[in-house]
């Protein structure tokens, strides 16, 4: 599929709101599902637990430390990296209470799976069309990116290898671990870099086009080096 190059302004704040309504619709199916949530959601748990603070004041903490790790390997933040802070949980309260709790309906354990993997898919096509507006990126996804045109390691391994240290780190520290936080785990870095794929942000070996750490004009052009990365 050839990239998703929106040409004007409007066409990229829209595409831009088009990926984080896929996340808040994404998060809501996942928290319906009533499988558990992502490493990120136990690492949280597990810091307000060590501190003392609440789990919103441990993520605000955690995504500001992502954030300039993210931006010391070159990402640029932009309007939708703020933007982004605030509507993910916006959206996600506003489309919450439309999702039906999967184990209220019939053949529920069939509804929770369809659910959570549904959640996972959302995410990851919310990822490529949200930052392939260029608006920049989340600090968590920032930081995936940065890592992946770095190393030119391909982003389902970068993804994997982040969530994976925030699933350690949280169970350490105390966070609840569950079948959909290791499931999330799994599928979330494959999903991130087909959703990126759609839209041009990635090379044919995975790893993120260093275009995507820009913000400021429509982002999905590879390089040469970038196509051949692994």
């Amino acid at each position: 599929m050839p990239p998703v190059r929106p040409r004007s302004v409007a066409a990229r704040w829209g595409q831009f709101f088009l990926g984080m309504a896929c996340f808040g619709l994404a998060i809501s199916l996942m928290i319906r599902s009533g499988l558990g949530l992502g490493p990120w959601d136990a690492f949280h748990a597990g810091l307000a637990r060590v501190t003392g603070i609440t789990i919103g004041q441990a993520s605000i903490v955690a995504g500001l430390g992502v954030l300039l790790a993210a931006m010391a390997m070159g990402m640029r933040p932009g309007l939708g990296t703020f933007a982004n802070l605030y509507l993910f949980g916006a959206l996600v309260d506003l489309m919450l209470p439309h999702v039906p709790a999967a184990t209220a309906l019939p053949w529920a354990p069939f509804w929770q799976v369809a659910y959570f993997a549904a959640g996972i898919a959302g995410m990851g096509f919310g990822t490529g069309m949200y930052i392939g507006a260029a608006f920049g990126a989340g600090p968590r996804d920032g930081l995936m990116v940065a890592l992946s045109a770095k190393l030119r390691w391909p982003v389902r391994r970068v993804r994997t290898l982040i969530e994976a240290s925030a699933l350690a780190a949280g169970w350490a520290m105390g966070g609840k671990l569950g079948i959909g936080t290791v499931a999330f785990m799994a599928g979330i870095g494959p999903a991130a870099q087909w959703g990126m794929q759609r839209f041009g942000l990635v090379g044919r070996g995975g790893s993120a086009a260093r275009s995507t750490l820009r913000t400021g004009d429509p982002a999905g052009t590879t390089n040469e080096s970038d196509s051949r990365a692994a």
